[in-house]
Parts: structure tokens; C-alpha cells; sequence
């Protein structure tokens, strides 16, 4: 134990040097002093780094990184000036190659260790571009009087203050350029105490930016933000209660994506689900396609959304039949469907976390599933999944845990192989894991 004086005559606080083992599932460094696991964020695998001690929990540790002593090979300088503050990213100072490998190895183990499972093949990581990839988000906007100015970004790291950002590396353009700019713009409305919350969304052919608005603009506001809506190019929406509130302030034409490899469009709201990455998205949907190989069968996609692997599923399979529980999603894949003439799918309104049994799509016979849930994984629908007949399951997982339950069930209880499993980095720069697998009876 060592006393470290801080910068700026803070007073001396106790370090201790430690060897980093590991890195934990949503990024920090994790070193063992006295027995005891200690979270490090902002630490790599391998390095030797100087800690003071934040926070004690009976099973755990939590410390502050106070230096690196020796870095590690796979160290980078972080793009962005207000990485280890802002809570957007975690990893900037890891290598992207090490970040996949690193996600790669957590899926792993967590599929041997909740699900005892292990696939027979090991499926090469989906990449696309690092940097500027992100197409949806919901940025935190505050007015901060101290400052006389609305911060606009991700939430800090470590509280639920909103980050100081000049703009943001992750954003696909223009939203990248445009953090400074919307910080101008609340901070001159009269209404800028009372807009908690900016999202933004980036087609093909538009992009869409949603104000949640605790009180209603008055004209001066409105001409505002129409005026920045013209200047830089965006559609101006405004959320004043639900999703159902959202409505633009002058017309807009729909926002849309297209998949060209299965040359399907897809229309979607400024607040629908969607994929964030678009580059990952066409890729998965590609290897989501070709690992169920359903050419001329009959495909159950649950978790469907607004069609984004059912309507490329239908250009070579014999039907799909696509259920989601969001109704308002359903209706925009039926108009999806009918957009891109295709008549060989149906979709269904349904709660997939609760146990379906009496509905006439459950009870069908279908040669292939594809399951895309949320975090909290599918182990609801998993007996219509085993008993339908399928010979093959794709799953879809943006939570390692749950597909790790799900993995075990699938082959320990309803009689599956786990045929391959692999990452896709769907949120570089960050801990968040995106995986697919494949199971066979």
C-alpha cells in the first residue's frame, strides 16, 4: 500500500499496484488483490496499474485506475476527447481487434458456464467500420444554469448527469456534427429546461430527429426549430406525451432502408426498432439467411419487429410467418410486405414473454425458426420452438446471459445440437456482445 498524492493538491489517497487478469463483461479490468476481485474500468488485460480504492462490496471490489505502469500491447489513444467520462463507450482504449476477440471469448464462457453448452463451430466474427456507425440513438439533453447552456450526449459513466460533448465519434453523419449545434439550439428556447431527452434516427434517405417536450413550444421556439430543421437538413419531430405524440412540424416523406442483396425496402418511424448498425444489419441478415438455409421452406420468425429478416427470408423461402408483440411494429411489416410485393409471409400480433399455446399459428408445422428477442431472451416461446418440427433454429441474441439459458434448454431439455455460435459487433466501443447461434436437431 502506497500513498499517492493527487493532481491539483487533492489529498493523498492509498494505492496499491495490481496485475490485471481479465476484463469483465461490460469492460472494466479485473485484477484479484487479497483474494478478492477488483473492477478496474478504464484497465486492459495484462497491464500492471497503480489503484485507489473506491468502493467495497462483501463479494467484490470496485477501484479507481490512478496510473498504468506497464500498458498493454493492445492500448490505443481513445478518439474521442471525452472517453472514461461520457457512458456512450467503454473499450475506445482497446484495439478494435481485441474488443471482438475479447466479446468472442465472453460468449464463450458464458455459454459453458449458464448454459453447459458448447457449439461444435465457432463462427468468424461480423465487423464493419469502428468509427461513425451508429444510426439510432436516444441522446440525454439537459439545461445546466451554471454553464447558461444545454449539454447534449450519452449519460456519464458514472452518473445520470448528461455528458459535456463538443460531438460524438460513434454517430453515423450529420448526427456526429450535431451535438454542438442542438446544445445551441435548446439553450436559446424558451422551453429548454423542459426537453429531457433528443432521439435520433438516420435512413437512406432522411434523418429524423425526436424532441421529447415536457411543456408545449411556443411560436418563437417553433420557428426555431424549424429553422434548424431547414439548415441542417433534418426532419424536426416533436414527442410532447407517448410514442403515439410524435409528429413532425412541417410534412416529411417516411424514412426507409434498404437491404439490396434481397432487394427489400423498408419503411420505419423515427421511433421504431431498428438495427442500429446498418452495415452489421445487412450482414447479419445475410448470414441469418444462409445459416437457416430455408430455400422453398416454411419459416416461423418470431420476434419479427417490422420484417427485417422476414421479408429476405421470403425471397427464397416457400412462406415465413412473422409474429411480434408490438402491434404498431406488426402493421408496419404487413405495409412492408405490400411495399415490396411480397405475398408469401404473415404476420401475427402476440406476447412472446408469456406462453403461447392457443392460436393456430403455434400449432403449425414449420421446417425452420428464426428467434430474435430482447434481453431477456425467448424461454417463453422456447416448446413451440421444439415442438413445431423444425430441423433448425437461428438464433438472434443482443444479451449473452439469456442465449446462454436458452442455448441449455434448447439442447438439454427439447433434444438440440448447438451447431455454431459466434459474435457479430454490432456496438463497437462498447461492452454490449450481439451473437448468433445455430442449433439442429
Amino acid at each position: 500500500m502506497q500513498r499517492t498524492r493527487r493532481a491539483g493538491g487533492e489529498p493523498a489517497i492509498d494505492t496499491t499496484v495490481a496485475t490485471i487478469d481479465s476484463l469483465s463483461h461490460d469492460g472494466r479490468g479485473v485484477a484479484h488483490i487479497g483474494g478478492k476481485a477488483v473492477f478496474v474500468a478504464g484497465a486492459l488485460p495484462g497491464e500492471s496499474v497503480r489503484v485507489g480504492q473506491r468502493l467495497r462490496h462483501r463479494r467484490f471490489d470496485e477501484a479507481e485506475l490512478v496510473q498504468v505502469i506497464e500498458p498493454s500491447a493492445q492500448r490505443v489513444v481513445p478518439r474521442c476527447a471525452a472517453f472514461g467520462v461520457c457512458g456512450g463507450c467503454a473499450l475506445q482504449h482497446l484495439d478494435t481487434a481485441a474488443q471482438v476477440a475479447a466479446k468472442q471469448s465472453h460468449l464463450l464462457e458464458e455459454l459453458r458456464r449458464t448454459g453447459r453448452v458448447e457449439p461444435a463451430q465457432i463462427l468468424a466474427p461480423l465487423t464493419a467500420d469502428a468509427w461513425n456507425y451508429r444510426r439510432r440513438a436516444r441522446l440525454g439533453a439537459r439545461y445546466v444554469a451554471r454553464k447558461e447552456r444545454a449539454l447534449v450526449g450519452f449519460r456519464e459513466r458514472l452518473s445520470p448527469y448528461v455528458a459535456e460533448l463538443q460531438r460524438c465519434e460513434i454517430l453515423v453523419p450529420p448526427l456526429d456534427g450535431l451535438i454542438e449545434p442542438l446544445s445551441r439550439l435548446l439553450s436559446g428556447l424558451s422551453i429548454r429546461a423542459r426537453v429531457p431527452q433528443i432521439e435520433v434516427a438516420v435512413a437512406d434517405n432522411a434523418t429524423a430527429l425526436v424532441f421529447r417536450v415536457l411543456q408545449e413550444p411556443d411560436a418563437t421556439d417553433r420557428a426555431a426549430l424549424e429553422q434548424f430543421g431547414l439548415q441542417q437538413g433534418v426532419q424536426v419531430h416533436l414527442q410532447p406525451a407517448g410514442v403515439d405524440s410524435i409528429a413532425p412540424l412541417s410534412p416529411v416523406e417516411p424514412l426507409r432502408y434498404r437491404l439490396e442483396e434481397f432487394d427489400v425496402e423498408l419503411e420505419f418511424g423515427p421511433a421504431d426498432f431498428i438495427q442500429v448498425n446498418a452495415a452489421l444489419n445487412r450482414a447479419m441478415v445475410s448470414r441469418a439467411v444462409q445459416l437457416l438455409g430455408a430455400d422453398g421452406a416454411r419459416v416461423l420468425d418470431l420476434f419479427c419487429g417490422l420484417g427485417n429478416f422476414t421479408l429476405p427470408l421470403a425471397r427464397g423461402a416457400a412462406e415465413v410467418v412473422g409474429v411480434e408483440g408490438e402491434g404498431a411494429l406488426v402493421e408496419r411489416a404487413r405495409a412492408n410486405a405490400r411495399r415490396n410485393g411480397i405475398v408469401n409471409v404473415q404476420f401475427h400480433v402476440a406476447n412472446l414473454a408469456a406462453p403461447v399455446d392457443d392460436v393456430p399459428w403455434a400449432a403449425g408445422r414449420y421446417d425452420a425458426v428464426l428467434l430474435d428477442p430482447p434481453r431477456a431472451g425467448a424461454r417463453e416461446i422456447l416448446p413451440i420452438t421444439a415442438r413445431c418440427g423444425a430441423r433448425r433454429v437461428v438464433y438472434i441474441s443482443c444479451h449473452t446471459g439469456s442465449l446462454a439459458r436458452d442455448a441449455g434448454l434448447l439442447v438439454h431439455e427439447h433434444g438440440f445440437k448447438m451447431r455454431a455460435a459466434g459474435v457479430m459487433d454490432m456496438f463497437p466501443h462498447t461492452a454490449h456482445v450481439e451473437s448468433i447461434a445455430v442449433f439442429e436437431r
